[in-house]
C-alpha cells in the first residue's frame, strides 16, 4: 500500500542537517507501517515498542545519555546500531515521555543515525514535557487519501489521469471515466482511508467486512480515553465522542450536546482534538494571509479523523454509497463536505500541521457561507462543495465581491466536469488533489510515485 508519506520519509532520509523525526497522526493511520517501509531502505532497521516493552522503558527513564542509550540498545538486540547505515525506530513513545528530550541528545551526540519516533498519544506527551526546539523536526500523517485509495485498489491510472487534467490543460476527461471515478468517491466515502478499512474492502469488496474494522477502531479509539483523561473527564469524552458528529458541518454548540455546560465540556473537546480524533473547521473573516490571523476561535465546525468512521460513529448505511454513489452524494452533502475538509488536510505539506477554516456572513436577508478557506501562493481562496452538478454560486459571488483585496477567484467541488472562468475554477469532486497541489513540487511528486 503506497502512502504519500513514503515519499516525504525518503526525502528525510538523505536530507541535509536531518535531525531526530517525530511522525505525528492519530492511531492507526499508519505510522508503524510507512517507517517499517522505510526500514527496507536501510542496510539495518531497529524497532522498539515502549509499550510492548519494559526493558526499554527503563533505558529511557533512567537518563537521557544518548551514549549509554544506544549502548543499551546495542545489547538488547544483540546488532550494532551504526550512525548511517541504521534506522532506529521507537514506537508508541508516548509511554515514556521523557524519551522525547533523549532525542535532543541523539541529534548532538549522534547526528548522522537515523531516527524515527512515533506513537498514538504522542500530543499528549509532547504536551507534558514540551519539545526539544530546534533539535527535532515533524511529519504529520493522515488516513488515505481519495489518490491513495484508488492506488491501493489498482487504479493508479485513474491517478495519473487526474493529475494530467487541470487549468492549463485543455483536454478533458471522458464522461464515461469521469462517472466510473467519480462512483468511486462514493466507494471511498463508505470505505473511509484507514488503512485496515481499505484492505479489508480490497481483499474482500465486503461492506460488513469493512463495518468491523470501523466499529473496532471506534472501540479502540474510546479504550484509549483513560490514557489521556482525567477520571472524571472521560464521561464528557464519550458523551462528545457519540454526540459531536450531530453537529457535522455546522457550527458547533455546546448546549447541543447534552445537560453538561460548556466548562465541562470544553477541556475534554480539546482532548478529543489533541489526539487527532476532530479536526476543527474555524471561522474567520478571510481578509488577507494568514487566513488564521482573522478567525475566532469560538466559532467553528467539526470534521472526524476519516470519513468512513464519521459514517460509523453516526450509525449511517454505508449500502447505499456502494450501489447509488451519484445519487446519494446529492443527499448526504455534509458528508461530502466532511470528505473535502479531509482531502484539504492530507494534500497539505506534511512538514506543519494545517488548519481548516470557513466563512460566515450572517446579515439578514443575505446570509452566505463558504465551504472552507485555503491559502494558495499569497491568496485567500474561497472553497465550496457542491454535492450534486448545481451551479449555483451565490455565496462564492458574494465572497468575491467582498474581498477583492484577498483574492481573485474562487474554487468549486462538484459532480461536474472541469469548467473554468476567470473567477470560478470549478473541479470534480475526485480532483481536490489537483489545485492544492499545483504548486508545491515535492506534494506531485509524492502522489505521481502512487502511480510508479
Amino acid at each position: 500500500m503506497k502512502r504519500i508519506i513514503d515519499h516525504f520519509l525518503l526525502e528525510w532520509k538523505t536530507s541535509y542537517n536531518r535531525k531526530p523525526l517525530l511522525l505525528r497522526g492519530a492511531r492507526q493511520v499508519g505510522k508503524t507501517h510507512a517507517v517499517r517501509q522505510l526500514g527496507k531502505t536501510f542496510a539495518n532497521f531497529v524497532e522498539f515498542n515502549f509499550e510492548k516493552n519494559s526493558t526499554v522503558r527503563a533505558i529511557f527513564e533512567t537518563d537521557p545519555d544518548a551514549e549509554r542509550i544506544i549502548e543499551r540498545l546495542s545489547e538488547l538486540t544483540n546488532q550494532p546500531i551504526k550512525p548511517g547505515a541504521t534506522l532506529l525506530f521507537l514506537d508508541e513513545i508516548q509511554a515514556v515521555p521523557a524519551s522525547i528530550i533523549a532525542l535532543r541528545y541523539f541529534y548532538e551526540l549522534y547526528p548522522d543515525l537515523h531516527v524515527i519516533a512515533a506513537g498514538s498519544l504522542l500530543e499528549f506527551a509532547i504536551a507534558q514535557v514540551g519539545m526539544p526546539v530546534g533539535r527535532v523536526t515533524f511529519l504529520y500523517m493522515y488516513p488515505l487519501s481519495f489518490l491513495e485509495f484508488l492506488a491501493a485498489l489498482g487504479h493508479a491510472h485513474f491517478v495519473k489521469a487526474i493529475l494530467r487534467y487541470g487549468l492549463n490543460n485543455k483536454e478533458h476527461i471522458s464522461q464515461e471515466i469521469h462517472d466510473t471515478i467519480l462512483s468511486l468517491v462514493g466507494t471511498y466515502i463508505a470505505v473511509g482511508g484507514m488503512p485496515a478499512a481499505v484492505m479489508a474492502w480490497a481483499d474482500t469488496k465486503l461492506s460488513r467486512e469493512t463495518k468491523k474494522i470501523h466499529e473496532s477502531l471506534l472501540t479502540s479509539y474510546q479504550e484509549d480515553f483513560d490514557k489521556y483523561a482525567r477520571k472524571h473527564q472521560v464521561k464528557y469524552l464519550s458523551l462528545l465522542f457519540k454526540k459531536a458528529l450531530e453537529q457535522l458541518s455546522c457550527k458547533f454548540i455546546f448546549s447541543h450536546v447534552g445537560e453538561y455546560k460548556k466548562r465541562e465540556l470544553e477541556p475534554a473537546l480539546e482532548l478529543l482534538m489533541r489526539a487527532g480524533l476532530l479536526h476543527p473547521v474555524t471561522r474567520s473573516a478571510g481578509q488577507g494571509i494568514p487566513i488564521g490571523a482573522q478567525a475566532d476561535l469560538d466559532d467553528f465546525k467539526l470534521i472526524f479523523l476519516d470519513v468512513g468512521l464519521t459514517q460509523a460513529l453516526l450509525k449511517l448505511n454505508i449500502t447505499n454509497w456502494l450501489l447509488n454513489p451519484l445519487e446519494t452524494m446529492i443527499n448526504k452533502g455534509t458528508i461530502v463536505e466532511a470528505f473535502v475538509g479531509q482531502e484539504i488536510l492530507v494534500y497539505a505539506d506534511p512538514i506543519s500541521k494545517e488548519e481548516l477554516f470557513y466563512w460566515q456572513r450572517t446579515t439578514r436577508g443575505s446570509d452566505a457561507e463558504i465551504d472552507y478557506l485555503i491559502q494558495i501562493n499569497d491568496q485567500v481562496v474561497p472553497v465550496e462543495v457542491k454535492a450534486g452538478t448545481s451551479l449555483h454560486i451565490k455565496s462564492m459571488s458574494l465572497f468575491l465581491d467582498s474581498h477583492t483585496q484577498a483574492t481573485t477567484y474562487g474554487i468549486r467541488f462538484s459532480g461536474r466536469l472541469h469548467e473554468y472562468s476567470e473567477k470560478l475554477h470549478s473541479y470534480p469532486l475526485y480532483a481536490i488533489a489537483k489545485p492544492l497541489t499545483d504548486g508545491n513540487e515535492d506534494m506531485q511528486n509524492a502522489l505521481l510515485s502512487l502511480t510508479e
